[in-house]
């Protein structure tokens, strides 16, 4: 199953549901998918989709998903990373009425520079490419949360087995 996102900015973000609907449609994406539509105007007609959904129906769909589509917002993008999964990040873009800027974009790129743990998707052309190579682009990259705990957690257990 394929789980989007697009939060819950008050600005349709139309040219991701749509384009999403129109792989399905014509058989590029042949898993299932629900979306979470937020504000955008375009109804899907090949996958289910709610304007909004409840928090643990969210964490639902983002654990039981093979890949998790979100906007650039980071709430949306940090709650698969918490499952160790590495999210497709398809910013808001201002040139598309999408955003009042492009802090989503600039954000998002500085994350998947920086940590290796995102595919940030700046042109939706590209988004079929990426879905059907997924765990090809994934094998690439951090998978999950970098964070410090989790590094010293690691260490510690290194240094422990080193004892017995």
């Amino acid at each position: 199953m394929i789980f989007v996102t697009v939060g819950t900015h008050e600005q349709p973000f139309n040219r991701l549901v749509e384009y999403i609907d129109k792989l399905v449609e014509k058989g590029a994406i042949k898993e299932e998918v629900i979306m979470q539509i937020g504000y955008s105007t375009y109804e899907p007609k090949h996958c289910k989709s709610d304007k909004l959904i409840p928090y643990q129906q969210m964490v639902k769909n983002v654990q039981d998903a093979r890949i998790v589509i979100t906007h650039g917002g980071p709430a949306s993008f940090i709650m698969p990373l918490q499952f160790g999964k590495i999210p497709v990040v398809v910013p808001r873009q201002k040139k598309f009425n999408e955003h009042v800027n492009d802090h989503q974009l600039e954000f998002s790129e500085e994350v998947a520079k920086r940590q290796k743990n995102i595919i940030v998707v700046e042109d939706i052309e590209s988004l079929e490419k990426v879905i059907c190579d997924y765990e090809k682009l994934c094998a690439n990259l951090n998978d999950g949360v970098l964070s410090n705990n989790a590094k010293f957690n690691e260490e510690f257990k290194k240094i422990v087995d080193s004892l017995f």
